[in-house]
């Protein structure tokens, strides 16, 4: 039975901030039932059916900030439904989604507790964010359901407020491909539109007391027959420390592609466009602030995998690969090579640690019968232990420790290999690689390092860590970089950089033309799309 039912019973006229926590919880799992049959309805914008992923990363995001947030406060709770959904909004739909909740967290923000107007409230003010968050609103998409809810929402509690605006929703839904002619071409209704009802289904049935439903079995996928628009890479940021305000970030931004969908809430500015140019408008949007989270996906990789998925659904089960593997990671270079290797990926990582769940949710999802974890952050290992006793036999981890090793640990991964005999020839190839990273202090601090050395740190300087271990401060990235492969290389093979979004292509030049130089025995690789918060990630092996 959900968390919090009978209290929400016995006060249903009210919803109290740890009633409404509970219920956004429930929420979560709901929609991650139909997270699949979401994705299958996929067609707009582009057809590269990830919008019931996207949707529901957005809400674990959310739940994981009511995970933490004091329950006895309604701005609490708020700030964290408002606040995880703009950390995590992914996609065009994850963040409509994240306005959607910023209009109805905004709305009960000052509140003790929420009756049954007051939800009445909060759903029109939602629908009136998501509007105002698009700079064009196309109907018969996530934005008519949302009205539709709104509209449809009365009733005397906040059970018959969810009811009726249920049913005026799904109406709304069905009247989409009236609406949107790409949608009646291929059948469906909107998948965002759907997305939203779920979540708000999931809302009614943890005040109702509803069990979680079956994942539907999902046999076909809208996404065949739709080739793909002319912007490749589906392109995000989260930033903070704005110098500008968002409506001119939204004009630097739009002349790069379409789709484009610049907001703000918490202090804090998530864009989301479609490009050609992901590298120029990264590193263009990165000199107005301080880079936080980055992600490129190439929709028309997303698009093959999916119609592959659609033919794969019959599988039986005795033809799964012995094992799979989930990587943490971030940063969109690292997450295509560890895509590219066979993994699934969770985000996250530094200051970003994925929850217990999360990494749980990503296992589950993988078609193997087991699965080789990859956490690839000290603070993730604990996570990921907890997450493999959870699934009681079926996961196994590789302690990596850092992104190199997880690097390293990937390369030597077999999906024909069992997982308990690949564990040991991973971790030994994830101990081969020596990571160095470099990044800015957060504070002023001194500190004495593993071999003895002490270190003064001013707040945004230049630091480097090889192995997690601080060993440089001072000066530029790239002479941190030079320093501290200088001090360290010992004949190593291959030297492999992956720079992140706040890099210039003339930066990344000067220091690839100063390794080659410098290791002329060494191959030098270089890549963008490096971790979140970082300059360079730089492995050596």
């Amino acid at each position: 039975m959900p968390e919090a039912l009978q209290a929400a019973r016995s006060a249903s006229a009210q919803l109290t901030p740890a009633q409404l926590a509970a219920a956004f919880r429930y929420a979560t799992d709901w929609l991650g039932v139909f997270r699949e049959q979401v994705n299958a309805l996929n067609v707009y914008p582009v057809p590269d059916g990830d919008t019931g992923t996207n949707m529901h990363l957005t809400m674990q995001s959310v739940r994981r900030e009511l995970d933490t947030a004091p329950e006895t406060s309604m701005a609490a709770v708020a700030k964290a439904i408002s606040y995880g959904a703009l950390l995590g909004a992914r996609g065009n739909s994850g963040v409509i989604l994240s306005q959607l909740l910023k209009g109805f967290s905004d709305s009960i923000r000052e509140l003790s507790s929420v009756n049954a107007q007051q939800l009445v409230a909060a759903l029109q003010a939602a629908q009136k964010a998501g509007y105002g968050a698009v700079m064009k609103p196309v109907e018969g998409t996530i934005l008519s359901v949302a009205r539709g809810l709104a509209e449809g929402a009365r009733g005397e509690t906040p059970e018959t407020v969810l009811e009726n605006a249920l049913l005026a929703g799904q109406a709304a839904l069905d009247r989409t491909p009236e609406q949107l002619a790409v949608l009646k071409q291929a059948g469906v209704v909107d998948s965002g539109g759907q997305g939203y009802l779920y979540v708000i289904q999931g809302l009614l049935a943890n005040l109702r007391g509803d069990e979680l439903p079956a994942a539907p079995k999902v046999t076909a996928y809208a996404q065949e027959g739709f080739e793909h628009e002319e912007f490749g890479y589906c392109t995000e940021f989260l930033m903070e420390k704005a110098t500008l305000p968002i409506e001119q970030i939204r004009e630097l931004v739009a002349p790069f592609g379409d789709s484009l969908l610049v907001v703000g809430a918490e202090g804090y500015v998530k864009g989301h466009i479609h490009t050609n140019e992901p590298d120029d408008l990264l590193a263009t949007v990165a000199r107005h602030g301080r880079m936080l989270k980055t992600k490129v996906e190439d929709m028309s990789e997303q698009h093959t995998e999916i119609l592959a998925q659609a033919g794969s659904t019959a599988r039986a089960e005795e033809e799964l690969p012995k094992s799979g593997m989930v990587a943490v990671a971030s940063g969109y270079g690292l997450v295509k090579l560890f895509r590219s290797l066979g993994a699934r990926i969770v985000s996250g990582g530094q200051t970003a640690n994925p929850s217990v769940q999360d990494i749980i949710d990503a296992a589950r999802s993988v078609s193997a019968e087991q699965v080789i974890i990859l956490p690839n952050n000290k603070n993730v290992l604990m996570a990921a232990q907890k997450a493999a006793e959870l699934l009681e036999g079926r996961a196994v981890v590789v302690p990596t420790r850092t992104l190199g090793q997880g690097i390293g640990a990937a390369l030597a991964f077999s999906a024909e290999t069992p997982a308990d005999e690949l564990a040991g020839s991973m971790q030994e190839a994830a101990g081969a690689v020596t990571t160095f990273e470099v990044t800015h202090a957060s504070r002023t601090t001194s500190l004495t390092s593993k071999q003895g050395k002490q270190i003064d740190i001013t707040d945004g300087d230049v630091i480097g860590l090889m192995d997690d271990d601080l060993i440089h401060a001072g000066g530029s990235s790239e002479d941190a970089v030079m320093e501290m492969l200088t001090g360290h290389y010992a004949g190593q093979e291959i030297i492999t950089v992956f720079s992140g979004a706040g890099v210039s292509a003339e930066q990344q030049q000067e220091l690839s033309a100063r390794l080659q130089e410098e290791f002329s025995m060494a191959e030098v690789e270089m890549h963008t799309g490096g971790p979140d918060l970082y300059d360079y990630l730089v492995t050596m092996e």
